[in-house]
């Protein structure tokens, strides 16, 4: 068999230690007894018989044969002048005489789906790509994420922008466009949907079936390579949105593999997962490398810089989508998913101590405490969490008409009460513009005109509260329609002047939050917030300070109403403020009603305070007031 040591990753594989099995699972060239090919691996413990299958031998079941190793239950082949690109496939033989043929779960590159070999495997050289980022992710090592900004913008990549054909726009293109589009806007960070590859364009994709293999969809590994090298050459971060917690049943894919469950639970309670998809095992140390290994690969061989772990709710609790009598207790009689707890532990670590400054982030609409605590400390070891309770409650508000809002007004100061339980994220995500739940510029009530300036004072309250920001393609640009997975962005918007002017106005926030600390310095703890008028539930207002390390102060003031607020007192600290965003601005789409651009208090006692400014503010409108200091 092949003159390898493979004793060693085989031990750590078992023993649910090998966070980097990639590199000794699947396919990989080598070159033995002085002759070039691939050396084939794949873990089939109750295989009757396992053979690799391909282009090379017109996919016969017996031309090329797997050994057992060592451990009885991986099987190894090394094939001679067999090159990069080759498609192939596993054939197992089950042990009730079944025949199955399944893709390789550590395959580093895909057959795009529905192609003629049916998501068949391809043979992928990962090594020769040349990276330029190195500055950059030496920068990222040395950079406090949670004093610094981050605006990231959510993208499916496979309906940002399609051709007129309707075909995607490819990584190579995107590279192009995608980056110069989103350093433009000023974001800090994108977020992509899941990469990894998928069957189903419905999934979104969200039902994995290649974990270690970028979408064929758009282009080649390298190329998707390139993409994110272009992001880190203006200075972005790139998250990818991960899945460890189910997958589908495709029957070329993880679904009972050798015949068998084997990377789902065969516990009869967690099998099966929603929507008709399996859960993994994480009771299962090889099932806990492979998943380990699946995000470790991410940072190590594309250099990303987050991932952001979907359907979490599903891994801690047993109970998750079930009703009375379909699941069982722990051993302590408890519905909490001691595997799934652990292993979210495990992985949480593993990322932080093999690759510093990378990101870990939870998408959980739970209470569960000490999200984002260190492990050591009882935590789970997330460095964010969404905070998906703001922003249903801010949702929920706006959607209302403004007459109605003076009895809901606990919705926009109620997240105060647990802003620094954990370091959150704001997220308004893909899955609040989709499925009946109308585009954000939708959810505001009133005339066309009252929408925009709904919007225009969300996003102004949205980039001045604690918490880093999240924003999904197409609200940028006010798009009415909902977004539709098999279209693409409205960006033809931008001709008529009230769309274009409202995507001047997210760009100049965007730049704005990154400008000044006191937007984003201090996230978790009341040295970075202060209320001025958190009660004044009659006329829809709202009023708070943001400060920095170096006691910078902003002053943000919000009519929420559907009337002007004329001759309005504020009780502010003693000094002279400068207007340095205005919602209401002709440039902003706006009707220009904020004539005043400095302001200085007057010794006229108003909110506890004993100084204060008077002002008009706009219906619909939200200011920033920088206090200057001198």
């Amino acid at each position: 068999m092949c003159a390898m040591n493979t004793d060693f990753p085989l031990h750590l594989f078992h023993h649910g230690e090998n966070y980097k099995s990639y590199e000794f699972l699947g396919a990989h060239p080598v070159i033995l007894n002085r002759k070039r090919g691939y050396v084939f691996r794949v873990w089939a413990p109750r295989a009757k018989q396992v053979s690799v299958v391909g282009d090379f031998n017109n996919w016969k079941k017996t031309a090329h044969v797997m050994q057992r190793m060592i451990d009885k239950e991986t099987f190894e082949l090394f094939i001679p002048d067999i090159s990069s690109l080759t498609s192939y496939k596993y054939c197992i033989q089950t042990q009730d005489g079944r025949v199955l043929y399944k893709a390789d779960p550590y395959a580093f590159y895909a057959e795009i789906p529905g192609a003629n070999y049916n998501n068949s495997s391809k043979l992928f050289n990962l090594d020769t790509f040349k990276w330029t980022d190195k500055a950059y992710l030496e920068n990222r090592k040395h950079t406090h994420f949670y004093t610094s900004p981050m605006n990231i913008y959510e993208v499916n990549l496979l309906s940002w922008k399609l051709h007129e054909d309707g075909s995607y726009y490819s990584y190579s293109e995107l590279a192009k466009e995608l980056v110069a589009y989103v350093s433009k806007m000023g974001y800090t960070h994108v977020e992509l949907m899941p990469i990894a590859e998928f069957p189903f364009d419905g999934s979104w994709g969200y039902q994995t079936t290649g974990y270690f293999a970028p979408t064929s969809r758009l282009g080649t590994p390298t190329e998707f390579m390139q993409l994110i090298d272009a992001f880190h050459n203006v200075g972005i971060g790139v998250i990818l949105d991960w899945v460890p917690s189910y997958f589908p049943k495709d029957s070329f894919g993880l679904y009972e593999f050798d015949g068998f469950p084997l990377y789902e639970s065969s516990q009869w309670d967690r099998m099966e997962h929603k929507g008709g998809t399996r859960g993994f095992d994480f009771a299962r140390n090889e099932v806990i490398s492979f998943l380990l290994s699946g995000a470790t690969f991410w940072f190590d061989k594309y250099h990303l810089d987050g991932l952001r772990i979907g359907s979490l709710t599903s891994m801690l609790y047993l109970d998750y989508d079930k009703n009375p009598g379909e699941w069982v207790p722990n051993i302590y009689g408890e519905n909490k998913n001691l595997e799934g707890i652990a292993f979210l532990r495990r992985l949480n670590e593993t990322i932080s101590n093999t690759f510093p400054g990378a990101l870990m982030i939870a998408e959980d609409s739970t209470a569960w405490p000490m999200m984002t605590k260190p492990v050591k400390s009882g935590g789970l070891g997330f460095h964010f969490k969404w905070n998906t309770g703001w922003m249903k409650d801010t949702l929920a508000y706006q959607s209302m008409d403004p007459i109605y809002r003076k009895d809901h007004h606990t919705k926009l100061t109620y997240s105060m009460m647990y802003a620094f339980s954990e370091e959150y994220i704001l997220p308004i995500s893909h899955d609040e513009v989709t499925h009946g739940k109308r585009a954000l510029i939708e959810k505001m009530p009133g005339s066309y005109e009252d929408k925009f300036a709904g919007i225009r004072a969300l996003m102004g309250y949205m980039m001045s509260h604690p918490g880093k920001k999240l924003h999904f393609m197409g609200s940028e640009i006010g798009q009415f329609n909902e977004w539709d997975y098999q279209k693409g962005i409205e960006f033809f918007l931008k001709e008529y002047p009230i769309h274009e002017k409202y995507n001047k106005m997210i760009q100049t926030l965007n730049t704005l939050y990154k400008d000044y600390p006191a937007l984003y310095e201090i996230e978790d703890s009341w040295k970075g917030f202060a209320w001025l008028a958190p009660d004044d539930a009659s006329r829809n207002f709202l009023a708070y300070q943001r400060t920095d390390r170096q006691g910078n102060a902003i002053i943000v003031m919000i009519n929420f109403s559907g009337a002007d607020l004329l001759n309005y007192t504020l009780g502010v600290p003693e000094g002279k403020y400068k207007v340095i965003f205005n919602s209401d601005s002709t440039r902003f789409g706006g009707e220009g009603k904020v004539k005043k651009n400095t302001y200085y208090t007057a010794n006229t006692y108003s909110h506890g305070r004993e100084t204060s400014i008077t002002f008009d503010l706009p219906k619909l409108t939200c200011v920033y007031l920088e206090k200057i200091n001198s």
